[in-house]
């Protein structure tokens, strides 16, 4: 495998345009001038012994050089072996709710925002272990297919908000549904934490469980938000307007609906935690993941790359050289053999 660690330095060639330009220019130059003494040819038999035709070549010799010492800047690489990594883990799938109720207060900063701190603090304990993220409210999506990326898993964690879903609701029977599929034909453990209010809009909830059982999957879910519920905030911006209302006026208060987690938990054969200000109970449920078995997975990637700009370094001064070594002035040796005879004037 060939790369280029740098190719923002791959811009330096646009300044070749620039010398070809030049060079141009001074030929047009020295042609008025030597115009300006008389006849061209009479001129050109006063001055046997140069040669246009070798400024020009030692120009190809220059930008060759130059051309060779960008792409050594660039810092070329190959790989050197290709390194099988053997990791042993489970597949889990986190299904974030990211409804509009998750913007309620009554876990600081606020349940969505607890929620994907705790999440990115699990992702920092992974070893080994495949990560995916479903994001749901009215509907479901995939955030982040399953992967060892956990980089890639945290960068896309932080992205999301309640703008992510365009359809409000909590349909956790669909977020199941997904997070069932993303797994694929994955034949190695497999979990399932939703993180949610409970407040589901969809219904169906426990036959998607049953179906996802069946395929070997465990199911945990978390409640975020308290007994006593918290209204839910209007932002404009980032600033807060106001609170959520009925269409009679008053303020709605969003309660966790503890209930269908807990259903969702018991048939799932996982466990159910309601999380508070103190935690969210991510670290318990993953505790218990970890004593699932987990089985052998084998990727592939480059372990190593080498640098290979030495190389075209060499190349470079070759032919910085070998510019250097040739006179603008003809020598006996290219008077003989005539290799730049055509006259570009």
């Amino acid at each position: 495998m060939f790369r280029f660690a740098h190719t923002y330095y791959f811009y330096l060639f646009l300044i070749i345009p620039v010398f070809v330009g030049i060079l141009v220019l001074f030929l047009l130059w020295r042609k008025r001038k030597i115009n300006l003494f008389g006849d061209r040819l009479l001129v050109m038999q006063l001055m046997p012994d140069y040669s246009n035709g070798k400024l020009i070549f030692k120009f190809v010799l220059l930008m060759l050089s130059y051309s060779f010492l960008v792409l050594a800047l660039a810092e070329p690489q190959t790989g050197s072996r290709l390194e099988k990594v053997h990791r042993k883990g489970i597949d889990l799938i986190l299904a974030l709710d990211v409804s509009n109720s998750m913007l309620a207060q009554d876990i600081k900063p606020s349940r969505l925002e607890r929620a994907k701190q705790d999440i990115s603090k699990l992702i920092d304990r992974l070893e080994g272990d495949r990560i995916g993220i479903i994001i749901f409210a009215g509907k479901a999506y995939t955030q982040l297919p399953i992967t060892t990326d956990y980089t890639a898993a945290k960068l896309l964690l932080s992205a999301v908000n309640t703008h992510s879903v365009p359809v409000q609701g909590t349909a956790i029977g669909d977020a199941i549904e997904s997070a069932a599929n993303s797994f694929g034909q994955s034949n190695h453990n497999k979990a399932i934490i939703i993180i949610t209010d409970g407040e589901d809009h969809q219904g169906g909830v426990l036959e998607q469980v049953e179906s996802a059982k069946k395929n070997g999957i465990t199911i945990y879910t978390i409640g975020m938000g308290l007994a006593e519920g918290a209204p839910i905030p209007i932002y404009n911006g980032d600033i807060q307007i106001g609170y959520k209302k009925d269409k009679d006026g008053t303020i709605i208060i969003s309660k966790l609906d503890e209930s269908i987690l807990q259903k969702i938990a018991t048939a799932g054969n996982g466990m159910y935690v309601r999380a508070n200000n103190a935690t969210t109970g991510l670290n318990k449920i993953f505790d218990d993941i970890n004593k699932i078995q987990k089985s052998e997975i084998e990727t592939k990637q480059f372990s190593d790359y080498e640098d290979r700009f030495q190389y075209f370094i060499a190349v470079s001064l070759i032919f910085l050289i070998f510019e250097l070594l040739l006179f603008d002035k003809k020598n006996r040796w290219f008077k003989k053999f005539k290799p730049f005879e055509q006259q570009l004037l």
